[in-house]
């Protein structure tokens, strides 16, 4: 009744009533084929119906929690914050690190600082809470890494996650509703407020519009 078996049993009670058809009878079988089939059907027609389940509800559960996930993620960026900084002051030599590794549980030096407890947030690429996290060094004209950028993306746009986020060394962080974020993206929680008319600060100042 599990997938796998379902279709071997499929494929086999097929096969089987094709040789029972081609000895016009004298090879016995028919009903365990037919029993075999109708299993293998309903074991398929099942497993579909799970996955479907399962995948609702998952989409269904991301959905209801992206206030959640985006909290989250903006959190995480400002830990991913605080831990790059004092990294970069206890490996004066580096600057920041080359990957999140070196951030993560260890000795304490400048190959494992234990600067984040969570080994989740040093992979390769982290992923937690809905948001996928990307770490991209650079340097400034020197061997020493004194720029970064790190990106949170929602791992299912929309569903997971409205909002994406960029942080550099400059420590702010900044938000965008699409995946074009960078350095001049407004920061967290401001809203660009439109551009004064200067028509209107002069109608303001005489009571009354400018004439021609």
């Amino acid at each position: 009744m599990c997938a796998p078996a379902s279709i071997a049993a499929i494929i086999l009670g097929h096969l089987a009533l094709v040789d029972i058809k081609r000895t016009a009878g004298r090879m016995a079988g028919k009903g365990m084929a037919i029993a075999g089939l109708t299993l293998g059907y309903v074991g398929l027609a099942l497993t579909t119906i799970y996955i479907v389940f399962v995948t609702f509800m998952v989409r269904n559960t991301f959905s209801r929690d992206v206030p959640a996930n985006e909290s989250a993620a903006i959190d995480i960026m400002r830990t991913y914050d605080t831990a790059l900084k004092a990294y970069a002051e206890k490996c004066p030599a580096q600057g920041y690190p080359a990957t999140l590794t070196p951030l993560g549980p260890g000795r304490g030096d400048c190959t494992r600082a234990n600067l984040i407890k969570d080994p989740r947030l040093v992979a390769a690429a982290p992923v937690r809470k809905g948001y996928m996290y990307e770490y991209r060094p650079g340097v400034n004209g020197t061997d020493r890494v004194t720029v970064f950028a790190l990106v949170a993306r929602p791992i299912v746009p929309g569903n997971t996650g409205k909002r994406f986020f960029y942080l550099d060394e400059a420590g702010v962080i900044r938000e965008a509703d699409s995946q074009i974020i960078g350095p001049n993206s407004p920061p967290l929680g401001e809203s660009v407020a439109p551009a004064d008319d200067p028509d209107d600060d002069e109608q303001d100042k005489h009571g009354q519009p400018n004439k021609p």
